[in-house]
């Protein structure tokens, strides 16, 4: 048996087995050897059909739900079949090459001809030949590709990181925990383990050189714990503390439908996160009474084009449905920084969480940005819904975002179209400068939701993601709480109100403080809700 430690960042205790989930590049040397030709072919010919078979599997799967995008599988089916291709790998053959060589260097030759072509969309395909070649070498080699859309059940997923795209396209159903090499409390691995509400431990060091395929783990995501092949004693002792823990957990959720007062009567709505309506059942399962932040990016997520007008109304629909009369607040883009999608095509920068992301993208490209506006306002029709801009920095950027607003309001009454004429518009306070100028701001708002992750990020200018700097992630050091409590002081002056949608509004040692700070609202991933409103009824 070993014992591992890491950062907990998601509670919960699981029991299951490792998938390793590895995205690590291929690796080709150019070397030659005395392979037989034929016998190359032979391997080749095995890998290509195995490659199709799995391209074949993804499009019939696709074609019922998303044809457009199966259309870029079919695509991928034509290329495996270009006698052009072919010849130049039989190229490389002939030359003695080894075969994963050959085979890199006939894509790459044939990407390179697409690229300098003067057509865009021959371009953007040649990203796609990529992809179509990372799973041949992996066939040639016999590489596994662990797929997180299709997980044996029990999973434990243990990777380097978890990115935005991997999360967005999880087997939900199957996995029972995270175990990461990178990461600290506010990754997106442990945002995605809260919101699931299953266990989650990063930052673990040699991860790889201790968990392999199949392993059977525990993980204490309380504690930061992870037991790689336990002893009976140990998965016991595991069994008997996870069944406490879940009786626990029944008896907080049967209070948890019920509104959240304080010992003096103030009541403090607790919201969910959700990314996805994936998590709505489980956010009204868990008792939240309404979002408090919806992540719209996770939509844009996993995919090659973005999502149409018609495809975000009826995802922001649904929402605003199921959770009326209870507010949803749907939190215009938010990408950049550490999420990034390549068909929007975005220039490379230096720093890219200081950079061209959230709001500040959103101005740059307005049809992005109406089309988005158009959804949201279309859905608040059916619901209590509410729109925020992200990553406010300035007052003019709310002026700014306010008039693309309502140059899409005057079209939708142009075009007879429902919606809203009072929505209510607030902005993220995560930058110190809005926080510093909230008494400013709050003329151009109806409500402030406090991010205290990115808030702290800047403050101590660290990034939040990399877990040697997670000493730095100190949300209720004086900083931080100062400008909280100077923006729900401001907000208050005008009659306004102020919310927290980072993960401190989870937090059981900062539920307390930010009550008495006077923040009117909470939103947190749903597993935390039951907790929260118990804390909140002992204040």
């Amino acid at each position: 048996m070993k014992h591992l430690k890491g950062i907990p960042v998601s509670k919960g205790i699981s029991l299951g087995f490792a998938v390793v989930y590895l995205k690590r590049k291929i690796e080709v040397n150019n070397s030659k050897d005395s392979v037989p030709i034929e016998e190359k072919k032979k391997i080749l010919e095995k890998a290509l059909e195995k490659t199709k078979e799995e391209i074949q599997l993804t499009y019939e799967n696709l074609k019922k739900s998303n044809p457009k995008e199966a259309e870029i599988f079919e695509a991928h089916l034509l290329v495996l079949e270009d006698p052009t291709l072919q010849e130049k790998i039989n190229k490389y053959l002939e030359s003695q090459y080894n075969l994963p060589y050959a085979v890199k260097s006939a894509f790459e030759e044939f990407i390179e001809a697409l690229q300098n072509l003067q057509s865009e969309y021959m371009k953007e395909r040649a990203q796609d030949l990529y992809d179509i070649l990372d799973s041949l070498l992996r066939n040639i080699l016999n590489v596994p590709k662990v797929d997180l859309s299709n997980l044996p059940p029990q999973s434990i997923v243990v990777a380097e990181d978890l990115t935005p795209s991997d999360t967005a396209s999880l087997d939900r159903k199957n996995v029972l925990g995270f175990i990461t090499e990178r990461g600290g409390p506010t990754s997106h691995t442990a945002i995605l383990a809260e919101a699931v509400g299953i266990p989650a431990v990063v930052g673990v060091e040699e991860l790889f050189e201790s968990i392999h395929d199949g392993d059977e783990l525990i993980i204490d995501g309380t504690n930061g714990d992870v037991f790689v092949n336990p002893t009976e004693e140990t998965k016991k002792q595991y069994t008997n503390l996870k069944k406490e823990k879940e009786e626990e957990e029944k008896l907080l959720k049967e209070k948890a439908k019920e509104f959240a007062y304080t010992k003096g009567g103030k009541r403090i709505e607790v919201a969910a996160n959700i990314g996805s309506l994936k998590d709505v059942d489980k956010a009204l399962e868990m008792g939240a009474e309404g979002v408090g932040l919806y992540r719209t990016e996770f939509l844009f997520l996993d995919r090659d084009t973005p999502p149409t007008e018609e495809e975000q109304f009826e995802a922001y629909k649904i929402v605003a449905e199921r959770f009326k009369p209870h507010p949803v607040i749907i939190r215009t883009l938010d990408i950049g920084g550490d999420k990034q999608i390549p068909y929007l095509n975005l220039e490379k920068e230096l720093n890219p969480f200081l950079g061209v992301r959230a709001i500040r993208l959103c101005l740059k490209e307005k049809d992005l940005f109406k089309t988005q506006l158009r959804a949201i306002l279309r859905a608040s029709a059916f619901g209590n819904v509410l729109i925020m801009y992200p990553m406010i920095a300035i007052k003019d950027e709310i002026i700014e975002a306010n008039k693309v607003l309502n140059e899409v309001k005057e079209d939708l009454r142009r075009e007879n179209i429902p919606f809203n004429e009072n929505i209510k518009v607030g902005i993220m306070v995560e930058i110190p400068s809005a926080a510093l100028n909230a008494e400013e701001l709050v003329d151009y708002v109806d409500f402030f939701s406090i991010g205290t992750n990115d808030l702290t990020q800047y403050i101590y200018a660290s990034d939040r993601t990399n877990e040697n700097l997670s000493y730095l992630y100190r949300p209720l050091d004086s900083p931080i709480l100062k400008l909280i409590k100077f923006t729900v002081d401001a907000s208050h002056m005008k009659g306004k109100w102020t919310g927290v949608c980072g993960e401190l509004a989870g937090d059981p040692e900062a539920i307390p403080i930010l009550v008495n700070l006077g923040v009117d609202e909470l939103s947190m991933s749903p597993s935390k809700i039951p907790e929260a409103k118990r804390i909140i009824r002992s204040i």
